[in-house]
């Protein structure tokens, strides 16, 4: 597999403490990040790209003559695990799978704010950077926030979304994200005990998954997570995206509930392409909806 790196440049914000709890941590998470991009089997390089916000690193898979499609992973996620949900985006687009800065990753670990327009910046950096145009951009949980953000901040780069269960248009009951999700992973932190992990999960995810139980059992107790509240995005913001969006939503998804999230979006989103409900589906889509929403990309 090639793997290409281009010059670092000396882009270090001094004094800040890393996000990883101790060096060992940092290697059993990046550990796992590796085995689980292995377990891929596919023909990759890695770029890192120099921004404002520190460095950030991409997963390049796909023709360079094919279009070019980002892919943003999920809070407490990474480049590979995007890869393994939409595996067959390479056949048609040139694929740049982000580690978002400040998650269990690769990339700089500046924490970026979900209130301004850091996100935005951030990420047209990047696509500017890569010289990218007519951009399709793929987007779960945090990665949908951080398309949207994008789009608000300039949008001329970009062709098309896709939004899978995205923050940022409406939020859960914040008491059952509280007694459902949050204490379970507290419980875990403070008792190391894996149960709590699974139930954790259970919450989110449509189907087991028995890497995401052993990355984020190693995330929740070396990794400094970011507990800020999610916002939403307003009306007038809204109103000023002209890049046609399609939205997939779960009906069963406590963190951005469905229904809720179709309602409002068909209210605010003046480019709405389409949008799809989820029945059977958790936050986490299983593998079964992933192929459907895959297909659906590759279509357009």
């Amino acid at each position: 597999m090639a793997r290409l790196f281009r010059p670092a440049t000396i882009f270090i914000l001094r004094n800040m403490k890393s996000l990883f709890k101790s060096a060992e941590g940092k290697k059993e998470i990046l550990a796992l990040y590796d085995k689980k991009l292995s377990e891929l089997k596919i023909d990759f390089a890695y770029k890192m790209v120099e921004t404002s916000f520190g460095e950030t690193n991409i997963i390049v898979t796909g023709s360079p003559s094919n279009p070019p499609l980002i892919i943003v992973h999920g809070s407490n996620g990474c480049a590979p695990i995007s890869l393994e949900t939409y595996p067959n985006l390479s056949r048609k687009f040139q694929v740049f799978a982000v580690d978002v800065p400040a998650q269990p990753n690769k990339s700089a670990e500046t924490r970026l704010s979900m209130k301004n327009d850091d996100f935005g910046k951030w990420m047209n950096e990047v696509i500017n950077n890569l010289k990218l145009e007519n951009v399709t951009m793929v987007g779960f949980s945090l990665g949908g926030l951080v398309i949207l953000k994008t789009l608000i901040s300039d949008e001329s780069k970009i062709k098309e979304v896709f939004l899978a269960a995205p923050a940022y248009i409406v939020n859960g009951n914040p008491l059952k994200l509280m007694w459902n999700v949050f204490i379970p992973m507290k419980r875990y932190m403070s008792s190391k005990k894996v149960k709590f992990v699974e139930q954790f999960l259970n919450e989110l995810f449509t189907d087991r998954d028995e890497f995401a139980i052993q990355f984020l059992s190693k995330v929740f107790l070396h990794f400094d997570l970011d507990f800020s509240p999610v916002p939403t995005i307003s009306k007038s913001d809204a109103e000023k995206i002209k890049t046609p969006i399609t939205l997939i939503a779960a009906k069963k998804d406590i963190m951005f509930p469905g229904e809720k999230m179709l309602k409002r979006a068909d209210k605010i989103f003046p480019s709405l392409k389409k949008s799809i409900l989820l029945n059977n589906s958790k936050h986490v889509q299983n593998r079964a909806d992933n192929n459907r929403i895959e297909e659906w990309i590759l279509e357009n």
